[in-house]
C-alpha cells in the first residue's frame, strides 16, 4: 500500500513574504520594520472573570488575567489580551500549546472553563519603527497616538478591510503586533508592503 503521508515540510502562513518584509524594512531605513513571528502559540480561554477560576488560572500562569477591556498582561514568555468580559487570548512561545492547556484546566478545576488551541487560526506580523503608527493608520479607524492607544493596549479591529488583534507591544520601541488570520495573512502583508513604500 502506498504512503499516503503529507511529506511537505510544515510552512508559515508568510513564509513566501519573509524576503519582501525583509527587503521593505532594510529600504525603509530604519523608519519601519515589518517580520512574520510565526508559530506563536495562541489560547483562547473563556471563564467567569469574578469565579475563583479567574485567580486560580492567573496563579497557575503566573499571569494574572486583564480585567480592564482592551488591556494585555505580560509576563515573562506570556501574554494575555483581554477580549471579553469573559474571554481571553493567550499567547506564548511555539510549541507550549499543550502545557498551558493543561495547566488552565488543572487550575480551574470543576469550575467551568473553555480552553481551545487556536495557533493555527492567525499569524503574527511584527509592525516597529519609528514610522509604524503611521504606517497602520492608513488602515485602522482606531487613534493610534500614544495617548489613546499606548503600551498594553489591544483591540479587534480592522486594518486594510482585515479583521485583526492589534497589541501595543509594552517593550521601549517594541511596536505592534498585528495578528490575523491564515488565510488573509498574504493579503494583509501586500497591502502593508504597499503602504510601507512611503517610507523607501
Amino acid at each position: 500500500m502506498a504512503d499516503t503521508a503529507l511529506t511537505a515540510p510544515f510552512r508559515s502562513p508568510l513564509s513566501h513574504a519573509a524576503n519582501r518584509l525583509a527587503a521593505a524594512t532594510r529600504t525603509s531605513g530604519g523608519a519601519v520594520r515589518l517580520a512574520e513571528l510565526p508559530y506563536l502559540t495562541q489560547i483562547n480561554v473563556r471563564l467567569d472573570a469574578k469565579g475563583t477560576a479567574a485567580d486560580a488560572v492567573g496563579l497557575a500562569l503566573d499571569l494574572p488575567l486583564p480585567l480592564e477591556p482592551n488591556t494585555v498582561v505580560r509576563a515573562g514568555e506570556l501574554t494575555a489580551l483581554w477580549l471579553g468580559p469573559d474571554e481571553w487570548l493567550l499567547v506564548g512561545p511555539p510549541g507550549s500549546e499543550r502545557d498551558l492547556e493543561s495547566r488552565i484546566r488543572e487550575a480551574a478545576g470543576d469550575e467551568p472553563v473553555s480552553v481551545t488551541d487556536v495557533s493555527a487560526q492567525r499569524t503574527t506580523l511584527l509592525v516597529a519603527g519609528p514610522r509604524a503608527r503611521d504606517l497602520l493608520a492608513h488602515g485602522c479607524s482606531l487613534d493610534l497616538h500614544p495617548r489613546a492607544f499606548g503600551p498594553g493596549r489591544c483591540a479587534q479591529t480592522t486594518l486594510g478591510r482585515t479583521q485583526i488583534v492589534l497589541v501595543a507591544r509594552d517593550e521601549h520601541r517594541a511596536g505592534f503586533w498585528v495578528l490575523v488570520r491564515s488565510s488573509f495573512a498574504g493579503y494583509l502583508a501586500d497591502w502593508l508592503l504597499d503602504a510601507a513604500t512611503e517610507y523607501v
